[in-house]
């Protein structure tokens, strides 16, 4: 008889983080179900606590993996802040459940930041700071402000409700890029 060899450490986290990724985005932190998703990565509850801590501690680790992706796709471009948008809008486009799960943190958790997410967008906003001390960028709006500002933009096909997409479905995915790269050079003054 072959003896059961069960999969590397890696692999399971990776297989867990996948299987939560669609539970979560589907029901958010509160109506995601650990045995569900456990069931679903041919794994068990156990697994979710011994790797994550619980279902907050997959949750977190399942936003910060994503929102790393987004970021390491689109690595922030401060020479050309409405092209970088460009592709920020493009990844989320393909990555629709990111929006999902960030929206989910929003709305359950608004009072505990993640700690590695918090540290990505203080470096984003310190890359901002310095362009715009370089003269590269506007100093129209303080770092945050600018940063925050381009990223929504990026993101804001994404994140309208159900009753302001209907009128703008006509808007084609390639206009709607380049509303966002339009919108952005208009916000530096281009």
């Amino acid at each position: 008889m072959a003896r059961f060899t069960p999969p590397a450490a890696d692999a399971m986290r990776a297989t867990l983080l996948a299987a939560a990724r669609d539970e979560f985005a589907a029901h958010g932190l509160a109506g995601a179900r650990v045995e569900r998703l456990a069931a679903e990565a041919g794994s068990n509850k156990a697994q979710v606590f011994h790797y994550f801590g619980g279902k907050d501690g997959l949750f977190d680790a399942l936003l910060t993996s994503e929102l790393t992706a987004v970021h390491d796709a689109a690595p922030l471009d401060t020479a050309d802040l409405a092209a970088w948008a460009g592709r920020l809008h493009d990844v989320l486009v393909e990555r629709p459940w990111v929006q999902r799960l960030a929206t989910w943190h929003r709305l359950e958790r608004p009072d505990t930041p993640v700690e590695a997410l918090a540290e990505q967008y203080a470096d984003a906003v310190a890359e901002v700071e310095r362009a715009q001390r370089a003269g590269v960028l506007p100093r129209r709006f303080r770092p945050a402000v600018l940063y925050g500002l381009v990223v929504q933009l990026a993101e804001v096909w994404s994140t309208l409700p159900p009753e302001a997409s209907a009128p703008v479905a006509s808007v084609v995915p390639m206009r709607r890029r380049q509303v966002v790269v339009d919108a952005v050079g208009a916000l530096l003054g281009d």
